[in-house]
C-alpha cells in the first residue's frame, strides 16, 4: 500500500487568505458573538473584548473591573503625552509605539519606564532582601502623580503604589492593576480599588504582561476613535451611528 497523502491544513488558509488584520477583525466577531457583554458600556466592551482576544478565555471578562472615570482618564494621560510606568520590561516591549504615537506623536521610548532592572534598585532589594519591584516603584515617584502606572508581574510593586497613594498624596491618571501570581496578588489589587484613583483591573489572581499591554492598545484605539469623532463635529460632518 502506498502512504496515505494528508493535505496540511495551511493550503485552506492559502486557498482563502486573510491577512492578519482579517484574523484579528473575525476573533473580534466570535468573541461578539460569543460573549455577553450587557454589563459593559461600549467603550469598556473595547477593552475587555481585547484582553480576552489576547486570552482566548472568555470567562476572564468576568473579571475585569473599572472605576467610573478610569477610561476617560486614561485617554486623556495619553493624549497628554503622560509618562508610563511599568512594572516589568515585558511590558515596556510589548507596547507598540505606533500606537501610542497614534494618539500623541510626540511619545518617544524614553516615555515608558520600568526601573526594575537598574542597579541601584538591585543593590537596594539584595541589602534589604525585598523584591525589586518594589524599589523599583519607590524610584519612579516622580514619574507616578498624573502618569499611568501599569502592572502586569508585580503584586508587590502596587501595594507599594497603594501605600505612596495612601500615604503621600501621589494620584496616578490611571493604573492598570494586573499582576498574575498567588503571593500578595488579590489583596494588592482589592487595596486598590478600594481607593479614590481611576483604575482598571482583573480581580483575583490572574493578569500578566501581556492583559496589562492590551489594555494600553486597547485605550490608544478608543482616543484615536475619540478624535476621529471630534474632528468630524468639527468639520460639520455627522458620524455615522
Amino acid at each position: 500500500m502506498g502512504e496515505q497523502k494528508t493535505r496540511p491544513l495551511i493550503a485552506d488558509l492559502m486557498s482563502n487568505p486573510m491577512s492578519g488584520l482579517d484574523i484579528e477583525n473575525r476573533s473580534f466577531e466570535i468573541i461578539d458573538s460569543e460573549v455577553d457583554h450587557v454589563d459593559f458600556s461600549t467603550n469598556e466592551w473595547e477593552i475587555v473584548r481585547r484582553i480576552i482576544h489576547t486570552t482566548a478565555d472568555p470567562v476572564i471578562a468576568d473579571f475585569v473591573r473599572f472605576s467610573p472615570d478610569a477610561i476617560a482618564s486614561g485617554i486623556k494621560a495619553l493624549q497628554k503625552t503622560s509618562r508610563i510606568y511599568v512594572d516589568s520590561n515585558m511590558i515596556r516591549s510589548g507596547i507598540s509605539m505606533p500606537r501610542l504615537r497614534g494618539v500623541s506623536p510626540t511619545y518617544t521610548s524614553d516615555h515608558v519606564v520600568c526601573h526594575v532592572a537598574d542597579r541601584d534598585v538591585a543593590d537596594n532589594a539584595r541589602t534589604k532582601g525585598l523584591p525589586r519591584s518594589l524599589y523599583a516603584v519607590r524610584k519612579a515617584i516622580p514619574l507616578l502623580d498624573a502618569g499611568i502606572a501599569v502592572f502586569g508581574n508585580a503584586p508587590v510593586a502596587l501595594l507599594e503604589l497603594n501605600r505612596l497613594i495612601m500615604e503621600t498624596g501621589i494620584r496616578p491618571a490611571l493604573v492598570i492593576a494586573m499582576p498574575v501570581g498567588f503571593v500578595h496578588v488579590i489583596e494588592s489589587k482589592e487595596e486598590l480599588m478600594a481607593l479614590d484613583v481611576p483604575f482598571i483591573a482583573i480581580a483575583g489572581r490572574r493578569g500578566g504582561s501581556p492583559l496589562a499591554v492590551s489594555v494600553i492598545h486597547a485605550l490608544c484605539g478608543l482616543a484615536q476613535k475619540e478624535d476621529r469623532v471630534i474632528n468630524m463635529v468639527d468639520r460639520n460632518i455627522k458620524p455615522i451611528s
